[in-house]
């Protein structure tokens, strides 16, 4: 039985705050940084297909054509390459426009495709064609490297960056890098040990610096000279073989020496901090 309070007029509606009508449902419209994202994402899976197709299945079926796998390989990594330009324009246009509030996960989703599964792919395939490669060692090397970039972009979205400084090496770097160790051709051991220790540098403290203005255009430069290396190795220009093993080694070198320079960086800082404390208790 509906009990009505005499008091309270016939048809009376309680009135709804003017807070609760202006509540909306956040808009699922994609920005144009969310289809950049979008964009590293696509390329992480075509590298991922090019890999099978071109290397993966032509060795499974004994096709000696070598050439194939190379412009497969050529472009499987250029098209990682491109997903690090799409991974450092998304975050620049999110900054200058706006980004959706899907904008966050669907870049930590992108990354894990281009930068954890298709570097760990091109590994367990690097541990399948090799001559001197062990397959079964191979996949647990494909799955460090997969492990580390899900801890890596785990901690990036807990962890806020302070002073324009990643703890960890970014996995886009991180993902060219195991790239570039696998293009070396080095002796498989030597391989994998390098691969290990970029995975462990993706999860470490070590500090690396955010691709912001000067940077950022360094980087970009870089893997345009990337793109160019691969192509020219994989058209057979004289000497591409050469430059693209400089190019890799130069990839190495930075990725070893950037931390050296952050720890440097944080031991002048220490002892400037000691320096001004020291100066302070002076009378």
């Amino acid at each position: 039985m509906t009990v009505t309070d005499p008091e309270t007029p016939t048809g009376w509606v309680p009135e709804v705050a003017e807070d609760e009508e202006e509540e909306m449902p956040l808009s699922l419209r994609l920005s144009i940084a969310d289809t950049l994202t979008l964009g590293n994402a696509t390329c992480g899976f075509m590298a991922v297909y090019f890999t099978t197709t071109g290397i993966l299945i032509p060795h499974l079926t004994g096709s000696q054509e070598t050439g194939m796998a190379r412009h497969s390989a050529a472009t499987a990594v250029i098209l990682m390459l491109c997903a690090a330009v799409f991974d450092l324009f998304d975050g620049l246009v999110a900054r200058k426009l706006r980004s959706s509030p899907m904008g966050a996960e669907l870049d930590n989703l992108s990354d894990l495709i281009s930068f954890g599964l298709a570097p760990a792919y091109f590994v367990l395939v690097y541990g399948m064609v090799a001559d001197d490669a062990h397959q079964r060692v191979a996949a647990v090397g494909a799955i460090v490297v997969l492990l580390a970039v899900v801890l890596r972009l785990a901690r990036f979205s807990c962890v806020t960056p302070t002073n324009g400084m990643f703890q960890g090496m970014p996995s886009p770097f991180g993902a060219l890098t195991v790239v570039a160790i696998v293009l070396l051709e080095l002796p498989f051991v030597a391989t994998l040990l390098a691969i290990i220790g970029t995975a462990w540098l993706m999860v470490s403290r070590v500090e690396y610096p955010k691709p912001r203005g000067r940077l950022a255009v360094a980087m970009l430069a870089w893997i345009v000279l990337s793109m160019g290396l691969l192509s020219a190795w994989a058209f057979g220009a004289p000497s591409g073989q050469l430059l693209l093993q400089t190019g890799c080694a130069l990839q190495l070198v930075t990725g070893a020496v950037i931390p050296l320079f952050a720890t440097a960086r944080r031991v002048n800082n220490f002892r400037d901090n000691r320096r001004e404390a020291r100066a302070a208790q002076i009378p």
